[in-house]
């Protein structure tokens, strides 16, 4: 059973709710737990099963971060390339802001920055599908190769609007 599915399926019984780990009653005190357990080497008392599992899908979630805001930052970009007169605060605002999480993560885990240079290219196309959708122009409207890199759209002043 998997963390939360005790609270998704009212059917459990109250036998079946005292078999659940700690892990499955009580996520926070299990993480505390762990970390305690680490701290005083009593590896062989870990959940190592879950602990695994859970650093796996903290890796997948860094990921996923880094694609949608890269995603959202390429996209902004466009609309503020070829639609000057549109452009707008609210524009320039996710600009920085998007840019700003990517910054972030990039200072905490250096190493994917590697993996924003390896889904750029998608991302764009991402990007360019979203952007098409937003501004109601055609897809085509955007070029089908990115106009920017991966660092000059993490450039702190960098608009689309220097070419």
């Amino acid at each position: 059973m998997l963390r939360g599915d005790f609270f998704m399926n009212p059917q459990l019984s109250q036998r079946e709710s005292s078999d659940l780990t700690l892990y499955e009653q009580d996520y926070y005190l299990w993480i505390q737990k762990t970390i305690e357990k680490l701290h005083h080497n009593q590896f062989q008392e870990i959940d190592l099963q879950n602990l695994i599992a859970e650093l796996e899908s903290m890796g997948r979630s860094e990921k996923r971060s880094v694609q949608s805001n890269l995603t959202v930052l390429l996209m902004h970009l466009l609309k503020y390339k070829y639609q000057p007169n549109k452009r707008s605060q609210s524009w320039r605002s996710t600009i920085v802001e998007h840019r700003r999480r990517l910054l972030i993560v990039f200072k905490d885990s250096p190493s994917l920055r590697g993996y924003g240079q390896e889904i750029f290219a998608e991302c764009y196309q991402d990007a360019r599908q979203d952007g098409a959708t937003e501004t109601q122009l055609k897809v085509s409207v955007f070029p089908d190769e990115c106009p920017f890199n991966l660092e000059v759209v993490l450039r702190v002043d960098y608009l689309a609007d220097e070419e």
